[in-house]
């Protein structure tokens, strides 16, 4: 048990004054969060999105602890060791040839700020200094991190620090659902968008960055993989770089093991994080194509890449990333058919819903907009209910504002995804 006394810790995303205290968690099993209460609550979010395989993997326990009696922790600049140089191939294997390199670091947000310095940092390597720019999707999320929230400024998660954000230019994202007539269209203007701004500006951007398929935080809202092979066809054929943002859609959540893959699009720059080491330990890379990192190699010291972090290439966590890729092996033909899954359980529990909008899917995900009675969007009042009632219910969902979402571990079989769609079908009739 923990000490007596109001809890220390100053949690995310949490206004402290007014949330709950937290709940206890003793221990994870599967698809299982074990409570102190005595209560369990199926985990039906992989606890933001990182637990691939299940809480208490034994192969992620047995190479972490193989791992910490070798080597825990070493400096990574003039150093390496087999995990990190293991891990990097084996990532490389599964991803499209042009990407060559992969940089170390330990969460999604640094994934991001790193691959938008080594896009800035490349023009000025190249003596195209005037390229300072970056372009971003309305509604995108990328991180904390200062460039991050820049390139995410749509959201208003951000407000208070806009005085201090580099300028990010933004283009409507053309995002859909089952039964969207009007996709096309938007899909034209938000390629329209993007064309003025180059035409505008043919040498301002160092690189547009992009959630590949899937908006996560912005509220899982989908594209189509047509409109993301147009839009990368159009950012290279004017010279720019493109970051693909796949912390949360790579490693199987679209049904492929990477969005890029899914689409047939590929970047020059891609970010991995969250399930990179099946959820864990913190760990993320940055993978860029050979173009890009030979813009670095010189013999003046000041043209190398200035980014670093103190647990760079841990051990420990690369031990645990190879052992989650291995396991992503026998995973494969579950995340292919999850989505079939969440079409029949959606079909049958949901769609005569009145109060399910925008029903959604894409892999791994389900998705949907509860009707709102307010402006809608992450501070809805509804999200608040509807995460209360799930968790007295025994589920974690964590409504993103009004759309709720399942994005489950690989573990859960067909009959506890059909537990979680009839808790979805009771709350949301109630408070819809």
């Amino acid at each position: 048990m923990p000490p007596a006394g109001p809890s220390p810790v100053w949690q995310p995303y949490t206004q402290m004054k007014t949330a709950p205290p937290p709940l206890l968690v003793e221990r994870g099993e599967g698809v299982w969060l074990h409570l102190a209460d005595g209560r369990r609550v199926m985990d039906c979010i992989s606890s933001w999105w990182v637990t691939m395989h299940g809480h208490g993997h034994p192969a992620l326990a047995e190479a972490l602890h193989a791992q910490a009696l070798v080597l825990e922790q070493v400096i990574f600049a003039g150093f390496t060791h087999e995990p990190a140089e293991r891990l990097a191939r084996a990532v490389l294997q599964r991803l499209p040839a042009p990407l060559t390199r992969v940089f170390y670091s330990d969460n999604g947000s640094t994934a991001v700020e790193a691959a938008m310095k080594m896009a800035f940092q490349f023009w000025q390597n190249r003596g195209q200094t005037e390229r300072t720019g970056f372009l971003a999707f309305e509604g995108g999320y990328h991180g904390d991190t200062f460039g991050a929230m820049a390139a995410g400024a749509s959201m208003s998660w951000w407000a208070p620090f806009k005085p201090l954000l580099c300028a990010v230019d933004l283009v409507p994202f053309p995002h859909t659902w089952e039964a969207d007539a009007d996709v096309e269209a938007r899909e034209a203007q938000a390629l329209a968008a993007l064309e003025a701004k180059l035409d505008a500006a043919p040498r301002r951007y160092a690189a547009l960055l992009l959630e590949p398929l899937v908006q996560g935080a912005g509220g899982m809202r989908l594209c189509r993989p047509e409109f993301l092979r147009s839009l990368v066809a159009l950012a290279k054929s004017r010279g720019v770089l493109v970051i693909f943002d796949e912390v949360m859609t790579g490693f199987g959540r679209t049904g492929e093991l990477f969005a890029c893959a899914k689409a047939g699009a590929t970047p020059d720059i891609l970010c991995l994080s969250k399930g990179l080491s099946g959820g864990c330990l913190p760990l993320a890379v940055t993978v860029a194509t050979e173009q890009v990192y030979e813009a670095f190699l010189s013999d003046d010291a000041g043209r190398m890449f200035f980014h670093g972090h103190s647990y760079t290439g841990n051990p420990l966590a690369c031990a645990t990333g190879l052992a989650s890729l291995e396991l992503m092996t026998d995973a494969t033909p579950r995340f292919r058919a999850m989505e079939a899954t969440h079409r029949r359980l959606a079909a049958e529990h949901l769609a005569d819903l009145p109060a399910v909008e925008r029903l959604r899917f894409c892999g791994t995900i389900m998705a949907f907009d509860v009707r709102s009675r307010g402006p809608g969007g992450y501070f809805d009042a509804t999200g608040p209910v509807l995460k209360r009632r799930f968790l007295e219910e025994g589920f974690l969902i964590r409504p993103l504002g009004n759309t709720v979402y399942l994005l489950p571990p690989y573990c859960i079989t067909d009959e506890q995804l059909a537990d979680a769609y009839l808790i979805l079908r009771k709350v949301v009739a109630e408070v819809g």
